[in-house]
């Protein structure tokens, strides 16, 4: 039995390979890693990063466990939102981030003599 080298892709867009896919599910059972649910025939299921690549993390083969489409689409949704507040965050703080353009509202000043 040849032992396989494992997977690193070239570029974070890169698509990953169909061999691969199939080995990565393979070493989990089959079991989403976000419902804990098994994958049964049919099912659509993705590849997830363990470790996101805005986090640092790797386009690699170990970097990757299967999930169910749905799982997925959620914990993406929520990542997105967490990743955009991180980056408005460090603009803010390195002070590339855009004023706001909207005038402050005040209440006015208070009437000093009573209307005739």
């Amino acid at each position: 039995m040849r032992a396989t080298d494992e997977w690193i892709a070239k570029h974070d867009d890169q698509a990953i390979p169909p061999r691969v896919r199939l080995r990565v599910f393979e070493r989990y059972n089959g079991i989403c890693q976000l419902s804990q649910r098994k994958i049964m025939a049919g099912d659509a299921w993705d590849l997830d990063h363990v470790k996101a690549l805005w986090r640092g993390g790797e386009h690699r083969e170990s970097n990757l466990h299967p999930v169910l489409k749905q799982p997925h689409r959620e914990k993406s949704a929520e990542e997105q939102s967490i990743q955009a507040k991180c980056d408005r965050i460090r603009k803010k703080h390195l002070g590339i981030f855009p004023k706001s353009k909207a005038k402050l509202q005040s209440r006015g000043f208070d009437r000093t003599r009573p209307d005739t």
